[in-house]
């Protein structure tokens, strides 16, 4: 009976003990980083509003009305119309989902890319990379318009090709960011030591290197998007 008791009372004690230190938690990141919160958010709010557009728009994206052309904002059209009669805030709402498709889709193609080359490039070196490095050169080289417009008249007009189009030149870019973490991860002692006892070079990249890298592929990424959008 005393230690169902006691067992219990610590339970809620630990309870509160979690719940104490989310909420401290919580109240240090708004007291130490005001703007991250307020930053933070407006990417939840923009997120949940592209994914329930369907929900949130009073009107569809396409839904035209000829009777309401060029409509002033009111109470029923709060952004007013445009030339066909389409109301402007239903379009916005789902130019949401959009952009949050294309930015997290384009940020994740293009770390993808940067997180394949540059940690092969990085750990084998040699003529490998010496190759690599001088297509990354070429692609940097190119500016950002000429090369999509080339690119999409190759592959055509799309939304997905457009991903596939950025996501591309972004990664070759960002490959060069991962190929110094790789070279710096990989002169350190652990990674000497599974190359001396054997390990293949897959798990040597996936335990050693690829852990040890996160930090700026995270921060590539999260450049990215907005980029993206």
């Amino acid at each position: 009976m005393g230690n169902g008791v006691a067992d219990s009372s610590s339970g809620r004690v630990a309870e509160r003990k979690r719940h104490s230190f989310f909420v401290d938690a919580m109240i240090r990141l708004v007291k130490e980083k005001p703007l991250g919160v307020v930053g933070g958010i407006i990417t939840l709010l923009l997120l949940l509003t592209g994914i329930f557009a369907d929900f949130i728009a009073p009107y569809g994206m396409n839904e035209t009305r000829v009777v309401d052309m060029l409509s002033a904002p009111s109470a029923r059209y709060w952004l007013g119309t445009d030339n066909l009669g389409r109301d402007i805030l239903s379009r916005v709402i789902f130019g949401a989902r959009i952009s949050v498709i294309i930015g997290l889709a384009t940020s994740t193609v293009a770390t993808l890319i940067s997180v394949v080359i540059g940690v092969v490039c990085g750990y084998l070196g040699g003529k490998f990379d010496l190759i690599m490095q001088r297509f990354v050169d070429a692609v940097m080289c190119f500016p950002d318009l000429i090369l999509l417009m080339v690119l999409i008249a190759i592959i055509g007009p799309g939304i997905w090709q457009v991903i596939v189009v950025m996501g591309f030149r972004w990664g070759v870019i960002g490959s060069r960011i991962i190929r110094g973490a790789t070279i710096s991860v990989k002169e350190n002692v652990y990674v000497a030591a599974a190359e001396a006892i054997g390990c293949s070079t897959t798990r040597i990249l996936t335990r050693h290197i690829l852990p040890n890298i996160m930090a700026p592929t995270i921060v590539l990424f999260s450049v990215r998007v907005p980029n993206a959008v």
